[in-house]
């Protein structure tokens, strides 16, 4: 069975984008970028909602010839992933391996968690919350971000209530920080 992962960069104050919607302050440096890569290596699956979708398919055409390995490292992982995009709005994706679902249903992602061989990896605060609210959310991975933005769009619904377990922490010589948990309630 598939874990269905939260993985989000987010500021320490807890967003993923400040009041203006930039996010540029959680750019990744190479060191953060290549453990990224290693920590989505192994995601069969993305599921993400328009707004993310339409942040990530850049990757699919990005011309990364002269830029660096672990950008075009990161490339090739996102394309050899499916991706599942939730949307009432877009009628077309602009990327292979990926298809559009008008409705995120819990009981077609817990089938897909049973039936998947890889990870399923979830994009996006705003569907992250509908699988939270549902349960189906095993792990966390945050990169925090050594910066406060002071009020933005937030990583978690405001709502949520989970008892996590740490399972992975690490610093970066940016000041990033990775903690990975594991939903506590999922164990048992």
């Amino acid at each position: 069975m598939a874990d269905l992962i939260y993985s989000v960069l987010a500021s320490l104050d807890g967003y993923i984008a400040d009041r203006n919607g930039n996010f540029d302050w959680a750019e990744p440096d190479d060191e953060v970028h290549t453990f990224v890569n290693d920590l989505e290596r192994p995601i069969g699956t993305y599921l993400y909602g328009r707004r993310m979708y339409e942040v990530m398919v850049a990757w699919e055409t990005m011309d990364l010839a002269t830029e660096a390995p672990y950008l075009r490292d990161y490339q090739q992982i996102w394309r050899a992933a499916d991706k599942v995009v939730f949307s009432t709005t877009l009628t077309e994706v602009h990327s292979e391996r990926t298809r559009l679902e008008p409705v995120f249903d819990p009981a077609t992602i817990r089938e897909m968690k049973a039936s998947s061989a890889a990870d399923i990896g979830i994009g996006g605060p705003g569907l992250a919350a509908h699988a939270i609210r549902a349960g189906l959310v095993d792990g966390f991975r945050i990169l925090v971000a050594p910066v406060i933005v002071g009020g933005g769009n937030p990583w978690l619904p405001d709502d949520a209530q989970l008892s996590l377990e740490l399972t992975d922490e690490r610093r970066f010589r940016n000041g990033t920080v990775h903690l990975g948990y594991r939903d506590a309630t999922s164990a048992e």
